[in-house]
């Protein structure tokens, strides 16, 4: 069985665009995985995409497959903010252009083999690789509160498990947190039917109203203050927009610019569709009890509410140190700081050959690589990296093959 110069795990927006740049300059790449399935399967249908136009486009080599493009192949105005199912179609359109021939198998371990890797597969098979690019998605890594983290899954869901708000008409419902997962699902429950009530340890939403008038004018001034990449305040916002500078930051300083750019908040034209929420600020939830098929809750004020279903938009924990793929000799090699895996130049760890992409790069290259506006420096950044290290590798391999 021969080896793939590439294998991609991941097949969302960081695993296409990775593909597309490495086959561009050559190198043979096998990427696995169901094709967006945490878009697809884990967000909330009637969602919109907070990010802005400008930041939602996965990168390709040529610069051809932009939003815009697919806009005008449909010839019919895609929606601002970009609706759930028209990024979805977006996507769709990208691959059939640039990557088609996802293998949608899913691999369920990575070790090592000689100077390469193996992949075992769901199915029995395996798959060889000189090189791994890991860059699935955040779904194995939801994060729960301790207080919430034992009860029935049929009671307590993460936000990523409510892929249809309707299921919740009629249910007395809380959703835990403050950012936009929280705020968006708790507009769309509440359209749905449901009775909604917000409670998050923030002493106020951070309603993205200026940010939101700034992004709506199409003009010189919105280019000044922000860039392309769209993440994170005026001024901070050009900074997290180099990868390899953040890279450069001390740790300390790396993690307080990253979370001031990430903060939860929430998009302002959630405001109006929120208005029937209750909103419990500046408060967690002390303790939670079964009671029958509903939750008895206590919350920090000594305050009491019954509810039928509770929901975490508690974001994910993503780790590296715990990922499901890689066994306990890989993981014994695996440089980390807070569980992310710490990388060097194209996001190879201290495991030769083993790279991480997407929000598993976040801790080294900055918060854009948790958002689709960093596949740009992601795809280059591979690219420059594997393809003249490939190269290396023919070359050295060329006279054992003239020899035997």
């Amino acid at each position: 069985m021969s080896a793939h110069d590439v294998a991609v795990i991941g097949a969302g927006p960081y695993g296409l665009a990775a593909t597309a740049h490495l086959r561009a300059r050559g190198l043979d790449v096998h990427v696995l995985g169901r094709p967006m399935e945490l878009w697809e399967r884990r967000m909330p249908a009637g969602m919109f995409l907070r990010s802005s136009w400008d930041a939602s486009t996965i990168s390709d080599p040529h610069g051809a497959l932009t939003l815009d493009a697919f806009e005008a192949s449909r010839q019919a105005p895609v929606p601002r903010p970009i609706p759930l199912d028209d990024y979805l179609a977006y996507a769709r359109w990208y691959r059939d252009h640039a990557v088609p021939d996802v293998d949608t198998r899913r691999v369920v371990a990575v070790r090592r083999s000689g100077t390469g890797f193996e992949l075992d597969l769901a199915d029995g098979a395996t798959s060889r690789a000189r090189r791994v690019v890991i860059g699935t998605g955040p779904a194995d890594f939801a994060r729960r509160p301790a207080a919430l983290a034992e009860l029935p899954a049929a009671l307590v869901r993460h936000s990523a498990d409510v892929r249809e708000p309707a299921e919740l008409a009629g249910r007395r419902t809380v959703v835990v947190g403050s950012g936009q997962s929280a705020i968006e699902l708790a507009a769309l429950l509440h359209e749905a039917g449901a009775t909604v009530e917000v409670i998050a340890r923030a002493a106020r939403i951070r309603w993205l109203r200026r940010s939101g008038w700034l992004h709506g004018r199409d003009g010189v001034l919105r280019r000044v203050l922000y860039p392309p990449t769209d993440v994170g305040p005026v001024g901070l916002s050009r900074l997290v927009a180099m990868p390899d500078a953040f890279r450069r930051l001390p740790p300390a300083l790396g993690d307080r610019v990253a979370y001031r750019c990430i903060r939860p908040a929430a998009s302002g034209w959630l405001v109006p569709r929120t208005s029937g929420v209750r909103l419990t600020l500046g408060r967690t939830i002390a303790s939670a009890a079964v009671a029958g098929d509903a939750l008895r809750l206590r919350v920090d004020d000594g305050s009491e509410r019954e509810v039928d279903r509770v929901v975490l938009a508690t974001g994910f924990d993503i780790r590296a140190d715990r990922h499901p793929l890689l066994g306990p000799e890989l993981l014994a090699d695996l440089r980390t700081r807070g569980g992310a895996p710490l990388l060097g130049a194209g996001f190879e760890s201290s495991i030769p050959g083993l790279h991480f992409v997407g929000a598993f790069s976040a801790a080294s290259f900055g918060p854009v690589m948790r958002f689709v506006s960093g596949t740009p420096f992601t795809g280059r950044a591979l690219a420059r990296h594997l393809a003249p290290a490939r190269r290396s590798e023919r070359a050295r391999a060329q006279p054992a093959s003239a020899t035997a």
